[in-house]
């Protein structure tokens, strides 16, 4: 039977259960009302009429009316005869009252007067027990019937009432059960059900998909976990760490590389919550905090200090987060090319910076005229030698600046010093520079300014830097304006041109390693290396560096530094 069928006909039931009730109810109180009714309509009326007219009967020679009165309810009795013998009496009565009409002052006839209406009162009170009986026999039945009815409808309902909720909770809590054992990938369980119902028919259906995620699921077992193994071995053959978390940060697999680094057992950490662990490993600790930085991490491994890159990949499943890889790469041998390099680039131009001077000598010794003269063409040439000479000197002293400043061991030599001497020392070097070129070079220094804690010597190379590239990209016959000034207790530097200004999009990178504006140093040499050079010496002492510049009206460079206390 289907469950709509079942669930209809207990609705009927209960339908029909009210419509008996009511029905029958309705007609028991019919009935006892009807019995009232003519209790009190017939014989209760001719009680009432009896002793009205005895009434009058003792008062007929003392009242005129009183014969009227016995009258009067002769004749409602007369039209209210419903028992049997009743006729004979009201009849008996009517004649006996006619008599006593003849002569009202002869009073012989009332005792025969008095036995009509005492007959009549006897027939209506015993049809009144008569008919009580009756009436309590009725509504003793329709008791008795209802309680019965209602006893048998009791038991059938509550019957109803206990089996008809299991008929729908236990299939329902059945297939709960069967839904979360395929939840907990228990694909082997089955649900048996004998109902012929929509219960039966969700049961065999559930159990043909369980069978065949059974079946899928045995299908690629051996697949997956080959894949699993495949994956793990190529993870721990890898030379950077990797670390697995899931979602809510348990940590899912390590591999070897980083059990090395961690100092743990992938066995004793497997499924535990990263940052407990973390409480007690440094280096779990620094991956976990600032995921976002990029700062090289130094960590002792295999008996020497090695450096490792951090990268945190958020892995996702439909846009939704379902846990992150860590990855530790290994870049020590890419810090010990480099250092390498910059090694050799430092021997190099420190062997190169010697001859390179005695060259450099040499062509202004061939200018004196104390050695002797020279023709034109001797002198242009003296005068291109000298002028390479002067350039490769200062690329030499550009890389081994740089050498310094990637191997940090820039050496400072802080001491107070005013900004005027900085500015002198940093005029008499472009001066002749300026010159050639026809610019203007206008000192604004503000009057009063105190001293700063500085190098004096970088200082004043980071501001010939500045001046020197001004000169380079202004026009000939322009001016530069060179600040000194006092801004929000900063001492600040500032080297205004009006060449050709830098793009918006160039400024970021304006002091990166070997970094060229396009287009721009072609023709005017450089190895790109003194302004990264001037970061580095100025936010070495504590300073700040900046740039601003805007096409076709000219570049601002500028630092400051906190003025002394």
């Amino acid at each position: 039977m289907r469950l709509k069928t079942k669930l209809s006909i207990s609705l009927i039931f209960l339908f029909l259960v009210i419509v008996l009730f009511g029905v029958l109810g309705v007609v028991y109180i019919n009935i006892l009302s009807d019995q009232s009714q003519q209790i009190l309509k017939n014989n209760y009326e001719s009680l009432v009429y009896s002793n009205n007219m005895l009434t009058a009967l003792e008062n007929i020679k003392i009242r005129k009316d009183a014969v009227q009165e016995f009258s009067d309810n002769l004749a409602k009795q007369q039209k209210n005869i419903t028992e049997i013998g009743e006729k004979e009496s009201t009849d008996e009565l009517t004649r006996n009252f006619h008599e006593l009409l003849a002569d009202p002052e002869d009073s012989s006839n009332y005792p025969e007067i008095r036995q009509s209406i005492y007959q009549i009162e006897q027939l209506n009170e015993m049809a009144i027990l008569r008919k009580n009986s009756v009436a309590t026999k009725t509504a003793e039945t329709a008791k008795l019937v209802l309680t019965i009815i209602f006893t048998i409808l009791t038991l059938i309902a509550f019957s109803f009432i206990y089996n008809l909720p299991a008929i729908i909770s236990d299939p329902i809590r059945t297939l709960s059960e069967g839904i979360a054992a395929i939840a907990n990938k228990n694909y082997a369980k089955r649900i048996y059900l004998r109902q012929k119902d929509e219960f039966g028919d969700l049961a065999h259906s559930f159990n043909i998909m369980a069978g065949k995620l059974d079946e899928y699921e045995n299908s690629n077992l051996a697949k997956i976990k080959f894949e699993k193994s495949r994956i793990e071995t190529i993870i721990n053959q890898m030379r950077d760490g990797i670390i697995g978390l899931d979602e809510k940060r348990h940590i899912l697999f390590l591999n070897a590389v980083s059990e090395k680094l961690l100092g743990l057992k992938e066995s004793d950490i497997i499924g535990k919550y990263a940052p407990d662990v973390a409480l007690k490993n440094d280096l779990m600790r620094t991956l976990l905090q600032d995921k976002n930085s990029k700062e090289e991490l130094k960590i002792f491994a295999d008996n020497k200090e090695s450096y490792f890159n951090r990268d945190v990949l958020t892995v996702q499943n439909n846009d939704q987060v379902i846990g992150q890889v860590i990855v530790l790469r290994n870049i020590t041998l890419f810090h010990e090319l480099n250092e390498a390099k910059t090694n050799f680039i430092a021997t190099v131009s420190h062997e190169l910076k010697t001859p390179i001077s005695s060259i450099k000598m040499s062509a202004q010794l061939l200018t004196d005229e104390r050695i002797g003269s020279l023709n034109t063409e001797q002198k242009e040439l003296t005068y291109s030698i000298y002028d390479d000479a002067e350039r490769l000197l200062k690329i030499t002293s550009e890389l081994l600046n740089m050498a310094q400043v990637e191997t940090g061991n820039i050496q400072l030599k802080i001491q107070p010093t005013t900004p005027e001497d900085i500015l002198k020392l940093s005029l008499h070097a472009v001066q002749f520079q300026a010159q050639q070129k026809g610019i203007e070079l206008l000192p604004n220094i503000q009057p009063s300014l105190p001293l700063i804690n500085v190098d004096q010597e970088k200082t004043a190379w980071v501001l010939i830097n500045f001046i020197t590239n001004a000169i380079k990209f202004s026009p000939e016959k322009s001016q530069i304006d060179i600040g000194i000034y006092q801004k929000e207790g900063d001492i600040c530097f500032e080297v205004q041109d009006y060449g050709r200004g830098i793009d918006q999009k160039y400024q970021g990178r304006i002091f990166d390693k070997y970094f060229k504006v396009p287009g721009s140093h072609e023709s005017l040499g450089g190895t790109g290396l003194g302004l990264a050079i001037s970061k580095e010496f100025i936010e070495s002492q504590g300073g700040t560096i900046w740039v601003k510049s805007k096409i076709g009206q000219g570049s601002s460079f500028g630092f400051s530094f906190r003025q002394t206390a």
